[in-house]
């Protein structure tokens, strides 16, 4: 057993697993205090670095491509403190932090591990169920469908529209970016219907404007992270896209202009029934409209 305890949290490897446990101390980022302790099977490991720096040194796990649905989900977006593959190591543990390395390096050598893609997820992702509130809603997912129920502080037409519920099955991706300093984030459910029509988070009903505590926002990428699991393979959806061309040119497009007029059509019974004023019909009316 190779082990290397700290502040930041624990990496222990027994030669087949790589388990990353978080610490508990206070500078430990929300994000992986809530997603808990990873359990990453070697098999997926494409590599492990240390890196030695002037005051703290870090051991860097890195993934093969397709193997973590985190990694996935985030596409590399999340802020390093929150990357639960990374671990802070005080000057004076740099010689155990070398030492896990190398164990580590020495399996997937002996048992020739590929460094080349996954063709499909090694790791579980985080378990269901899962909520988390944002300012603009809560969504939860229970593994079967996702459900976002707005809040006060959203945009008065998705709270008009009422809850909404999502089929995991109706899925095709789904797509995350953290806010950025004064640039929102957002957490966006790509359906076969919607996956042309781009609108902007804060009027998408199938859609979270990250607009609040970035700290707690980042927590949505939990529920990306679950969803994204239990979604085809990348390589799965790459064959299928290769093998229907035709239906990757002309269907999708058809698809796209039947959502944004069910969408200008549902604006439009907002409107008659006075739930949307002429001024919000007409500024949102006219953000449809450009998706054409």
């Amino acid at each position: 057993m190779a082990e290397i305890i700290q502040r930041d949290g624990t990496w222990a490897f027994d030669g087949s697993t790589v388990r990353i446990t978080p610490g508990l101390h206070r500078s430990v980022p929300l994000f992986r205090q809530t997603y808990g302790e990873v359990a990453v099977p070697l098999e997926a490991v494409a590599d492990v670095v240390y890196e030695p720096e002037r005051r703290r040194g870090r051991l860097r796990l890195r993934l093969r491509e397709g193997a973590d649905p985190l990694l996935r989900a985030t596409g590399g977006r999340l802020p390093d403190a929150a990357d639960p593959y990374r671990l802070l190591v005080d000057l004076d543990r740099a010689g155990a932090a070398e030492y896990v390395a190398e164990e580590i390096r020495r399996a997937l050598l002996l048992d020739q591990i590929p460094k080349g893609p996954a063709r499909t997820y090694l790791l579980p992702g985080p378990p269901v169920p899962v909520s988390v509130r944002t300012s603009d809603g809560t969504v939860s997912f229970d593994g079967l469908q996702v459900r976002i129920d707005w809040a006060d502080t959203s945009d008065r037409v998705k709270r008009a529209t009422g809850p909404r519920i999502i089929a995991v099955d109706d899925l095709v991706q789904v797509e995350w970016l953290p806010g950025s300093g004064y640039e929102d984030g957002f957490l966006r459910f790509v359906t076969r219907e919607t996956a042309f029509s781009k609108l902007p988070p804060e009027k998408d009903p199938y859609a979270l404007d990250l607009w609040g505590n970035a700290r707690r926002d980042l927590l949505t990428a939990l529920v990306a992270t679950a969803v994204t699991a239990r979604l085809p393979h990348p390589s799965a959806r790459a064959g299928s896209a290769a093998a229907d061309p035709v239906e990757r040119a002309g269907a999708p497009r058809a698809a796209h202009h039947d959502v944004l007029l069910r969408r200008l059509r549902e604006l439009g019974e907002l409107h008659r029934d006075g739930v949307l004023t002429d001024e919000e019909f007409a500024r949102t009316k006219a953000v449809v409209l450009r998706g054409f």
